[in-house]
């Protein structure tokens, strides 16, 4: 099976039809409609084999996790996800494996309305690049540095069970309970790009970004970027029923400050909004929970129980 093959037999088609699409697979280039009165988002994230997944990863989960991730980037702009582009690297075009990827990719992309309208193939070392691109009406995507001072810090879901599941996947952590085991892989292997209550937010939030590589690693982030401080509360981290039975109290906040990979919503919201925000996360059966709040000054200040919070852990970084 040669690169034009595989591209026709597993890619040519994968994903919604989009009326906006001119021209897709099969051409140099794709060429696609905007929206009068719309700004383009375009984001690109590369997932590589040993890296950000285990070698022996079921190629669904890699196919979906592939798109989760871009998709989390335009849920944080409030964009609306419309067109994929993806660049594919394998060591051998295996057709049980391409299927399976095929498939947990276009499941995805169906479920937001995405179509994949081109990309490229080659031999290597199993690499996966997807750019991903929306569009959001003009002048209302939310930014990382929209946050002022008095806002309050809230997260969506619960945060850190991504990082246990990999946990759980690499043997690193073991539980007894076979539901709570089950939740955390689930989170990690197949994550909630949460792409509606990122569009749902905008007009009510300042300032948000997705939590990819960890709470403690991804809020000073949003802090500097908004030229504040951020104040939070440790205690008040949300934190799943499975996460805390698997990983026991202290370990759960390990993994909810420097797990990445769980591809929540963080938001700076100004006290005055977040109750109709939070009513707009209940609307789509989304929790929304307040953590902490921006301040004036340039650093993060973690509390416990009153007294200052010293994380064990750091975010995620790639060359660290």
């Amino acid at each position: 099976m040669d690169e034009f093959e595989l591209i026709q037999r597993y890619f040519s088609r994968l994903g919604s039809a989009r009326a906006d699409v001119v021209l897709g697979v099969g051409d140099d280039a794709a060429l696609l409609h905007m929206p009068d009165d719309a700004d383009l988002a375009a984001s690109v994230d590369t997932i590589v084999a040993g890296r950000h997944f285990p070698e022996a990863s079921d190629p669904r989960s890699i196919g979906h996790r592939a798109l989760a991730v871009n998709l989390s980037d335009l849920a944080a702009m409030g964009a609306h996800p419309a067109w994929a582009l993806l660049s594919l690297t394998l060591p051998t075009p295996s057709p049980d494996w391409l299927e399976g990827f095929a498939r947990g990719f276009g499941e995805l992309a169906r479920a937001h309305d995405v179509m994949l309208v081109g990309g490229d193939t080659t031999a290597g070392p199993l690499t996966v690049s997807v750019q991903i691109m929306g569009h959001v009406p003009r002048g209302t995507a939310l930014r990382r540095g929209g946050g002022r001072e008095g806002d309050v810090l809230a997260v969506t879901g619960t945060i850190g069970d991504a990082g246990a599941g990999l946990a759980l996947v690499t043997g690193a952590l073991a539980t007894e309970d076979a539901a709570a085991a089950s939740e955390l892989r689930r989170r990690f292997e197949y994550p909630t790009p949460r792409v509606e209550f990122g569009a749902a937010a905008r007009g009510l939030a300042s300032a948000a970004m997705d939590l990819s590589d960890g709470l403690a690693g991804d809020l000073p982030k949003l802090a500097a970027a908004s030229g504040l401080a951020a104040h939070v509360d440790v205690a008040r981290l949300p934190l799943s029923r499975a996460l805390t039975f698997a990983a026991g109290a202290q370990h759960a906040r390990d993994f909810a400050l420097g797990g990445g990979d769980d591809y929540e919503l963080l938001v700076a919201v100004p006290p005055t909004h977040f109750e109709a925000l939070g009513a707009r996360a209940a609307a789509l059966n989304l929790t929304l929970t307040a953590i902490g709040e921006l301040r004036r000054g340039n650093s993060v200040q973690w509390e416990l129980e009153g007294r200052p919070y010293v994380p064990a852990v750091e975010g995620y970084s790639h060359f660290r």
